[in-house]
């Protein structure tokens, strides 16, 4: 199998603000093409106790050369003690979609 040039690499957040601020730093640092925002429910073990929240995820596509680096950078930016930040292989999609992520990002 060949190493996957690009990733999605997701956090969330707990507001719709937040979220936005992310992404724009994200996005004019170059180091993510896209940035989708989107409410979600979480439901997670924090602290000893089942928590219920409404956050905000970001899905950030990016190259995968940079998840590293776009991952210090949402640790650096975010709020949370322990931030979500995962990043998923983007194993095929449109050749013309994953070109324009590729120009649209530092590298």
């Amino acid at each position: 199998m060949t190493t996957p040039e690009h990733a999605v690499v997701t956090t969330t957040t707990d507001t719709e603000p937040k979220a936005h601020h992310l992404a724009t730093e994200v996005i004019n640092a170059r180091l993510a093409a896209c940035a989708q925002i989107y409410p979600v429910s979480s439901v997670y073990h924090w602290e000893g106790k089942v928590e219920q929240a409404r956050e905000w995820r970001i899905d950030f596509k990016t190259r995968a050369s940079l998840v590293a680096v776009l991952s210090d950078r949402i640790a650096e930016l975010h709020d949370y003690d322990t931030p979500e930040v995962v990043a998923v292989p983007v194993v095929g999609g449109g050749a013309a979609y994953l070109g324009w992520v590729t120009e649209e990002t530092a590298g």
